[in-house]
């Protein structure tokens, strides 16, 4: 069988294994006649990890074009295939990966809490999907106060020798070691602006600087640093401030809990933590659903050679007033060859 024939197979057996998912449904164990009648419950249906990826493993055959400019399928020796972001296309904000960014320290971010907006919407995932667990087990610790001091991340239990496997997309800042405190560190910005910490490893297989995709092996869980036992210590950060994992990630189960995240101010408090109350749930399921399908209108387009912003608005029925608001850019402004710009 060649190539191109594997690649249709696999296409074929993605698709069908996308639409087994979507039919999958979560026992609702709420009790209902305790609720009021004009009460809305909503079923989450939570996204399970990809699977996982490691780059020593295989080698590249070939490299086919998609319909998007921002992304190419690659064709692995082993008969798999993945698809591959070109990320000076394809990622949302191109600013991601230049401003703030320093592979020497473990705060990049200079921001104060009262300058970040009450509320972001986080494109957690696309349609790639492009997600997997960093490690699947029991909380033994977590985010919030703690004797005393307050614990920045959630501790996942674990042996020592676990593979440790990159949370989404995205490119490693910084990796160092602490005596006493991370131990192995390793922190990774992803393309939908967060960055993951993972701490306390015994073994780390990136530096700074190297591209990674969600799944991809990064190192292997320890008891590294201020440790009392083999754990992972996972953070996950905004502009350098932290909120609770739980948020997220089911850590027993694996699954991300929400597709697009509406992160509150009042998240990074430490006092903040993810409750399974249902009226809070249902409010921001429901925000959930508001966000995804404001999202699902959104389109944008590729500078192609001799585009301007007058040709852009005029093709896309918009004013080249409106694409500046929505860009931030100016009537004056040069635009790019592959730059995205939203129009709608």
């Amino acid at each position: 069988m060649n190539l191109r024939k594997t690649l249709t197979l696999c296409l074929a057996m993605f698709a069908i294994g996308s639409i087994s998912a979507q039919v999958k449904t979560i026992n609702n164990t709420i009790n209902k006649d305790s609720l009021p009648e004009d009460a809305i419950i909503v079923k989450r249906v939570p996204l399970e990890s990809g699977e996982s990826f490691d780059p020593k493993d295989v080698l590249v055959v070939d490299t086919i074009p998609s319909s998007s400019e921002g992304l190419s399928i690659v064709l692995y020796n082993d008969n798999t295939w993945r698809y591959v972001r070109n990320r000076a296309i394809d990622v949302l904000d191109e600013t991601i990966y230049t401003q703030n960014w320093d592979t020497t320290k473990i705060h990049a971010y200079n921001v104060e809490l009262k300058d970040l907006p009450m509320s972001m919407v986080i494109d957690l995932v696309d349609t790639l999907k492009s997600y997997h667990y960093p490690v699947k087990g029991r909380v033994t610790s977590k985010y919030g106060p703690r004797r005393r001091r307050i614990h920045q991340g959630t501790d996942i239990d674990l042996e020592t020798g676990d593979p440790i496997y990159a949370t989404f997309d995205g490119r490693v800042r910084h990796t160092t070691y602490i005596a006493r405190g991370y131990g192995n560190l390793i922190i990774i910005r992803h393309d939908n602006g967060l960055e993951t910490f993972y701490a306390h490893l015994s073994e780390t297989n990136v530096k700074p600087g190297d591209w990674v995709t969600a799944g991809q092996v990064i190192g292997k869980g320890g008891n590294t640093g201020r440790s009392t036992g083999s754990h992972l210590h996972y953070e996950i950060r905004y502009k350098g401030h932290t909120f609770d994992p739980e948020r997220l990630i089911d850590f027993t189960t694996g699954t991300l809990r929400r597709e697009t995240f509406l992160l509150k101010r009042t998240y990074f408090s430490p006092y903040s933590r993810f409750t399974q109350d249902f009226d809070e749930e249902v409010q921001s399921d429901e925000e959930d659903k508001k966000i995804a399908k404001e999202a699902a209108a959104i389109k944008y387009h590729i500078v192609k050679r001799g585009d301007t912003l007058g040709r852009i608005a005029i093709n896309n029925h918009t004013t080249v007033t409106k694409l500046c608001q929505l860009n931030g850019i100016k009537k004056t402004s040069t635009l790019r060859i592959g730059q995205r710009i939203r129009v709608r």
